[in-house]
């Protein structure tokens, strides 16, 4: 392979495999020298629900679908694999024994069994004293709130457990051998964000003091960067001395896949969880706790990230809902009717484990006004891209500052529609790159950095992102959705304070 500079210039050499390990699908993509796509292979991995408020996976299962998923972009790609590199779902709590086996099914971020442990540590003042450490906010998918949970539910399976880890750093254990946790999936709930290391004070602030064992060695710069093991080769079909990289998770590496390596640019990624994300210079641990901050793996550079509840599942569920085919089939019914949906509006929290971002609210239900007779399937589908539209200006408005642009992506940028109303609601220009696996570009920029291809993430980012869409909002209907998101949080704030009293009774 040859460089011209910091920039590989063949076509011809070896390929990059990245695998995106999200929630339901793992996803392997083969990237040439130039970062475009050549190969995407996925498999679906189920989630279990023991019960209505709990979200589990076996982490088994997650391993064996991306050996598989790897192995097929290797045989399909047909040539050389430099380096695999690695980004992963985030939070939750995978624990591992000494054997570094599983001792039970991993608790997944959009769990909802510690809401009750959120809640008293909300009244006990918990919430805010942590934040001024790590200037992120516990929901109750975060690992501190899962094992003060497991510490009376299950003290058994915290005995058994010797680390604690993320869907990211079990993979790259099973990669490597490697056992520890990327700084970005530890910086909520684990670091003192300002000094970028694990503290005692949050440990004794969540009353987890006596399972600090339990938190794995921080991998940071080269530690990083590990080769596969033996049987891990084997079985992916690669050499042992393959170098895998692991990349912060995806919420980070989503935002790194859209270019976004600059302080006042945000991303938001349309999938599972709308996550909107703004990078900042420094924490602020003063501002109104909310969202998460993270580590960007760049000096000077941390991810001011607001990862909601309320994600593409909405649009899952209104397609079913509606007997629709799919996404498409519902932005193209919305595309009928006029902004506004004729008054028909849309609170778009249906997860059961409430909201966590810009608010914290584990009670938080959908809801539906201004219905008439008039109204009619395409109105409700408008009305509910532009309620989860309305969710995204809401996190923006929660960030440091105005952003210049939003990368948008994630399966629902594929829409235009949805993408143009993005725009016209928040009234930030938006922009959609060529890649289809964006979380993977990120693990490839990232990775590339690390490995010396160049020399910072900007870099990278010039090199191999390329934009293929741009939406400028509409002025003339600015001043309409800016009341109409005025009526949002009014109907939000008058549905808060009777949340609670519907779950109850629900």
């Amino acid at each position: 392979m040859t460089r011209k500079g910091h920039r590989t210039v063949t076509s011809d050499g070896p390929v990059a495999v990245c695998v995106d390990a999200g929630t339901t699908v793992i996803k392997a993509v083969v990237f040439d020298a130039e970062g475009r796509e050549r190969v995407v292979t996925r498999r679906d991995t189920a989630v279990h629900h023991p019960a209505r408020n709990r979200a589990e996976q076996d982490m088994d299962e997650v391993w064996d679908a991306v050996v598989a998923t790897v192995r097929e972009a290797v045989t399909r790609a047909g040539r050389p694999v430099r380096f695999l590199a690695l980004t992963a779902q985030g939070d939750g709590a995978w624990l591992v024994g000494p054997d570094h086996r599983p001792v039970r099914p991993a608790v997944l971020w959009n769990d909802g069994r510690a809401a009750d442990v959120v809640r008293r540590w909300a009244e006990d003042g918990v919430l805010e004293r942590a934040f001024r450490v790590n200037a992120s906010l516990t929901n109750a998918g975060l690992p501190n709130a899962v094992l003060r949970h497991l510490a009376d539910e299950e003290p058994e399976t915290l005995a058994a457990a010797h680390s604690v880890l993320t869907c990211g750093s079990w993979l790259f254990l099973r990669l490597t051998g490697v056992l520890g946790l990327e700084p970005s999936e530890a910086s909520a709930p684990w670091l003192d964000i300002r000094a970028g290391a694990y503290t005692d004070t949050l440990l004794e602030t969540y009353g987890l003091t006596a399972h600090r064992r339990l938190l794995p060695p921080l991998l940071t710069g080269e530690r990083q960067i590990a080769e596969l093991t033996g049987g891990a080769a084997e079985a992916l079909g690669l050499p042992p001395t393959t170098p895998v990289v692991l990349a912060p998770y995806d919420i980070v590496s989503t935002a790194l896949g859209v270019g976004t390596t600059e302080p006042g640019r945000a991303t938001c990624v349309l999938g599972t969880t709308l996550c909107t994300e703004m990078l900042v210079e420094a924490p602020d641990t003063e501002a109104r706790p909310a969202g998460l901050t993270l580590d960007f793996g760049a000096p000077g550079r941390l991810m001011r990230a607001f990862p909601t509840l309320a994600g593409t599942g909405v649009l899952d569920w209104l397609v079913a809902l509606l007997g629709l085919r799919d996404h498409a089939e519902l932005t193209a019914l919305a595309a009928r009717a006029a902004p506004g949906a004729e008054g028909l509006r849309v609170l778009p929290y249906l997860s059961p484990a409430g909201e966590r971002a810009p608010f914290l609210d584990p009670a938080a239900s959908g809801l539906v006004t201004g219905a008439l007779l008039s109204h009619g399937r395409e109105h409700l589908a408008r009305a509910v891209l532009e309620g989860l539209a309305h969710v995204i200006r809401d996190c923006l408005d929660a960030a440091p500052g105005r952003p210049v642009e939003l990368g948008l992506c994630g399966g629902g940028a594929a829409s235009d529609l949805w993408c143009q109303l993005i725009a016209d609601i928040t009234g930030v220009p938006a922009v959609r790159t060529e890649d289809t696996q964006v979380g993977a570009k990120g693990a490839l920029l990232f990775a590339a950095t690390a490995l010396g291809d160049h020399p910072d993430l900007t870099t990278a980012a010039r090199a191999l992102v390329r934009p293929s869409a741009r939406y400028a909002p509409d002025t003339g209907v600015r001043g309409f959705h800016d009341a109409e998101h005025a009526e949002f949080l009014a109907t939000r704030a008058l549905a808060a304070t009777r949340w609670a009293e519907w779950r109850d009774h629900g």
